[in-house]
């Protein structure tokens, strides 16, 4: 791979049940308006008390990327630009998708590729995806 195309991690987040192909539409969306592609995802990334969300995991399986969780208090630590008040309530933590985009990158927010990407799927269901640049090849976990 080039050294012009960076690998990236994913951060996610998701209404609890939302179905893998909203998922994989947000995620689709959100590498596409960065340029970016599949291949050059590295891992994905959540808070712990999405661990056992289905979207979350069979997307992991159905790609072959390496997923992570952080608990709330490692989230909360991580600046982000797009702090929310309704994920701090509901989460303990004000940015699941961004801050653990940056903690699975090893990076600051100026590393943020693409900033809270939010997509609807037909059913109501929301998907969030934060994408930010690894600066190094490391191992993922």
């Amino acid at each position: 791979m080039s050294a012009a195309l960076p690998n990236v991690a994913i951060g996610l987040g998701c209404d609890r049940g939302t179905p893998l192909s909203t998922v994989l539409h947000a995620l689709d969306a959100a590498l596409a308006q960065a340029g970016l592609t599949r291949a050059q995802v590295r891992v994905l990334a959540s808070i712990e008390a999405k661990s056992n969300e289905a979207a979350f995991l069979e997307l992991a399986t159905l790609v072959g990327w390496p997923i992570r969780f952080f608990s709330a208090t490692e989230l909360a630590a991580v600046p982000v630009p797009n702090p929310s008040a309704t994920v701090l309530r509901h989460m303990g933590t004000s940015s699941v998708s961004e801050a653990s985009a940056l903690l699975a990158a090893d990076n600051q927010a100026n590393q943020l590729l693409v900033e809270k990407f939010k997509h609807q799927g037909v059913d109501g269901k929301n998907a969030t995806i934060s994408i930010a640049r690894m600066t190094h090849d490391r191992d993922c976990f």
